[in-house]
């Protein structure tokens, strides 16, 4: 896929992955607009990348949604959506079968799974009419094989991928053009999990490993664990459960 002279829209972009991704964007030659709930962030990366668009909107909220749309319309509209804002919620307080923990994944799911369908009906018709356009989701390792210290993120990631896949299958059996990308990070180095002493990748990793896989028309983009966790689930999904989840975990659980 061509990225130069693109435009291309990334969700969650005044911080970590998001971020990341649209300098690396940007130093491909696209046009980035980036969106976020936070002001104070997307103020800070409007005046280190003045070329940037930054628009305040939370894919949850429905009505942000529509009129974030509204606004891109009208400044000519985009090539790319990068579906990439997501929330976790920490599972250390939350236990199981309470209401917080209820809370805690309808939260999840507005974020990670509704707030993407949201996106994409919206903008859906618009990428219809470009030459040549994507749609990238991010979703997880933890689709694959998920984690019991984090089972609603977990679900909602998987619930993700599935509708990804799909989605992009429907998209090629209509004759679409619009093509859907699935980018399946391991854990990544950000402030959602500044407090993981796990083995991490960096941002700037992910989002070359990202452009990469675009330019190579790679529709699922595994980066670093993703990969070994990947094949190992296909032979051996007891021993990739239990490589997700070591004891550690359960000692967490019950501690």
């Amino acid at each position: 896929m061509q990225i130069k002279g693109k435009t291309v829209l990334i969700t969650g972009g005044a911080s970590g992955i998001g971020l990341e991704a649209a300098k690396q964007f940007r130093q491909q030659g696209a046009r980035v607009i980036v969106t976020g709930r936070n002001k104070t962030k997307l103020d800070a990366v409007k005046r280190s990348y003045p070329d940037m668009t930054v628009f305040q909107s939370d894919v949850s909220n429905e009505s942000d949604a529509k009129r974030l749309f509204e606004e891109i319309e009208q400044i000519g509209g985009i090539d790319i959506l990068y579906n990439n804002a997501g929330v976790g919620v920490s599972p250390l307080n939350l236990g199981v079968a309470n209401d917080k923990h209820l809370e805690g994944a309808v939260y999840e799911m507005e974020v990670n799974y509704f707030g993407v369908i949201r996106l994409n009906n919206l903008f859906m018709k618009m990428l219809n009419s470009r030459h040549e356009s994507a749609i990238i989701n991010t979703t997880s390792l933890l689709c694959m094989v998920p984690s019991v210290l984090e089972a609603t993120y977990s679900a909602s990631k998987a619930a993700l991928s599935s509708y990804t896949k799909t989605l992009r299958a429907h998209l090629q059996a209509i004759g679409s053009s619009v093509k859907v990308y699935e980018l399946l990070p391991p854990l990544v180095d950000t402030d959602m999990v500044a407090d993981r002493p796990d083995k991490k990748i960096s941002p700037e990793k992910l989002a070359k490993a990202l452009i990469e896989g675009l330019k190579k028309e790679q529709l699922t983009i595994r980066v670093g664990d993703s990969k070994a966790v990947y094949l190992i689930n296909r032979l051996f999904p007891k021993v990739a459960f239990g490589l997700v989840n070591p004891k550690k975990s359960y000692q967490v659980l019950v501690s």
